[in-house]
Formats: C-alpha cells, structure tokens, sequence
C-alpha cells in the first residue's frame, strides 16, 4: 500500500501550525509568549448572546440534529443584516445557507463546484484555505495578486487567454487575509462585469466586514447590480461577534451555487447546534454596539502597534481594516525566509507572528501580525522586540 494518500499529497506541511507548535512548546517551558500569531479574538461574545445560548441549551428538545442549512430564523436574520448593512435584499429561503464558519463554507463549496483538473483563479499571498480547498477538491490553482491594480486586472485576462482549460471560479478577498488591503465599489462592479464577459463564478470572502476602521466601511460585492448573477459572498461571526469558536458562517447571493453547497452539506453535516444557531440569531438581531467597541478597540490596537513597533525600529504598514497587518521582514532580515524569522522572534523575543510562506509563494519576506492582545501586551512585545533587532544588529 502507498504510504501516503493522494489528497494529502497535494498539501504541504501547515507553516502556521508548525509555529503554533513552537509557541505551544515554549508555553509549556513555562515562558510568557506574547502571541501575534493566530486571528483569534481575546473578547468574549456579548452576555446576552451567551444567556441565549444557555437559555436554549437548557430546553431538552434543543439537542436533536439541526438543519444542515441552517433555521429559519438565522436566515432571516442574516438576510436582515444584509439589508441594513449593504442595502442588499437576499431571499432567506434561496439565497442563504449557514455555515459551520467560513472556512467550512468555502471548502463545502470547493467540492461542489469543482472537478478534478478545473482550474481556479486565487490570490497569492491567500489565507490558505482559498487555495487548498480546492486543491483538496482535485482542482487545479492559478495565481492572482492579491493588490488590486492594474495589474490585477492584466492578470485575470492573460489567465483567461492562456490557460487551459479556461478557469471557473474567481476567489476574491477583502479586507484581505493576510495583507489588509481594501477595495471600493468600483473595484466591485469592473469585477462583476468581467467575470459575466469571461463566465466564472466570484467567491467573494468578507469575514473582516466589520473590522474597518478610519470610517471607511467595506463594501460587498452583492451591492452591485447584477452580482447575484455570478457571485456569492461568505460572512462570518467570528471577527464581528468574537464567536470565532462557536463556528458560524455564512454564505449568501447566487441561487445556484447556496443550492449546490446547501445540497452538499445536508450530505456532509446536520448543521450546528441549534442553541449556537439561536445565539448567533441573538447577535444579529439584537444590539449592535459591540460591533463599533470592537472595531475601536481593534483600530486603538492598530495604532499602538504602528507607533510602538516602529519606535523599536521595525516600520510596519496600518492596515485600513481587518485584524492583521502585513509587514516586511526588519532591516538586517531581509536575506532570511520568513519561516526562520518567525521562529527566531518566537525564541528570542518571545513574541509570535505568521510566517508569510504560510500564505503562498508571494508571502515570503513578509510576515503577518495579529492584533489580538491588550495595548499593554503590544507594547511589551515592542521592547522585546527593539532589544531582539539590536542584539542582532551587533552579531
């Protein structure tokens, strides 16, 4: 027998798991480790979204399967969400299904639009899953950039023309994961237009909707005239709410494509837990002040980061949105993979980050920083790091 399986063939060693193995490791060592790494919201949901869930939790109907779509009332709520956000209407019973996050969403929906030997169009540098869901499916990837350019849009149509057989699908992200960048409308309706010309379906990522900062709100893709013809959009609660564990997504626009991931999932799963689908109900349709504290409470991050990290001698970019920022290697690592710069930070400077390879090939060189620790943990990762530059600096 072979001793290895075809699909895991097709995936490399996880960057980011190896260094959260690291970082696991020196935390067991007993060493204070200051974690930059992994997006993963330090707040809890709302108090009334958890009594919700205890509340249904404690019916002793509430643990039978769910539904796979996800119940009526989630749907709607989300629906509502769009409207009220975007000025999109969505039918809750056609254009919605909800998802065990986005993540889950995506690649449910990789094995249901996909063949062995389609090609994908996918950024690079791209939050791995936009990549390896498909290449888990049997499909076939071909990068675009992830900098919405000219050059861009000089990419698409020369995969277009010169790829064989003609891509499928489009992914698209942003706020992007890991590099922040933002796109307007316009951006939005040229992509609408050229993907009805070319015949290819648009995944469009928005699980940092609500993590922009500055007062320039994201846009989605389904506030274009016309998208629903050849877009859905993947939304998540994660960032928004903190409900990053509690796993729910959604994916909402296209009737076809809901209707062949819906088809997929009621053979895959029995959906989530009903009382964690009644809570996310209780998000969406209760207060929505917890939205605007964390966006100030990450954008408050952003700030500390820039000025601090760049005091200590390392200049990083401030993203308009999401919770990462992008940022090249420091002066003097500029010869070194961004892998072996992550462990050495996590080792010397206790501080740890994602290595940029994790994101694809373009990713090198880069390394990307969550904003999920308090003001004063930034700081002190800082001055770890500003003593870590200059003890490198002097060989």
């Amino acid at each position: 027998m072979s001793d290895e399986f075809y699909r895991i063939k097709r995936m490399p060693p996880y960057v980011i798991a190896e260094v959260n193995a690291m970082r696991h490791a020196a935390r067991q060592a007993g060493r204070d480790i200051i974690d930059l790494g992994m997006g993963n919201p330090d707040q809890p949901p709302p108090q009334h979204v958890i009594d919700k869930l205890c509340e249904v939790a404690a019916k002793p109907d509430a643990h039978g399967y769910s539904q796979s779509k996800g119940i009526p009332g989630l749907r709607r709520a989300q629906a509502n969400y769009y409207q009220r956000r975007f000025g999109v209407e969505l039918n809750p019973e056609t254009e919605v299904v909800v998802t065990m996050g986005s993540k889950e969403g995506l690649s449910s929906m990789a094995t249901a639009i996909s063949a062995p030997g389609d090609v994908i169009l996918a950024p690079s540098p791209a939050y791995p899953i936009h990549t390896y869901g498909f290449i888990i499916a049997g499909a076939t990837i071909r990068s675009v950039p992830t900098t919405p350019d000219e050059h861009y849009w000089k990419a698409l149509d020369n995969a277009m023309a010169y790829t064989v057989p003609r891509p499928t699908v489009l992914v698209v992200n942003y706020p992007s994961n890991p590099t922040a960048e933002t796109v307007d409308l316009a951006f939005y309706e040229r992509l609408v237009e050229w993907a009805r010309e070319n015949q290819v379906w648009v995944l469009s990522d928005l699980a940092y909707s609500e993590l922009y900062y500055d007062g320039k709100p994201t846009r989605s893709i389904l506030e274009v005239p016309g998208a629903k013809d050849v877009a859905v959009e993947f939304t998540s609660m994660s960032k928004t709410y903190s409900m990053a564990g509690w796993r729910i997504g959604f994916c909402v626009g296209n009737t076809q494509l809901v209707a062949a991931l819906t088809r997929v999932k009621s053979y895959l799963d029995y959906g989530a837990f009903t009382p964690v689908q009644a809570a996310a109900c209780a998000a969406l349709n209760g207060p929505q002040d917890v939205v605007e504290q964390n966006r100030l409470r990450y954008q408050q991050r952003r700030d500390v980061m820039v000025e601090s990290f760049t005091r200590a001698g390392w200049e990083i970019p401030s993203p308009p949105a999401s919770m990462f920022t992008w940022a090249k290697l420091p002066p003097g690592f500029e010869d070194m993979d961004s892998l072996e710069f992550s462990k050495q930070l996590l080792q010397h400077a206790e501080v740890a980050v994602a290595a940029g390879v994790g994101f694809g090939e373009e990713g090198e060189g880069y390394v990307r920083i969550a904003m999920v620790e308090n003001e004063q943990r930034i700081r002190q990762a800082a001055r770890n790091i500003k003593r870590f530059l200059a003890e490198h600096a002097r060989g």
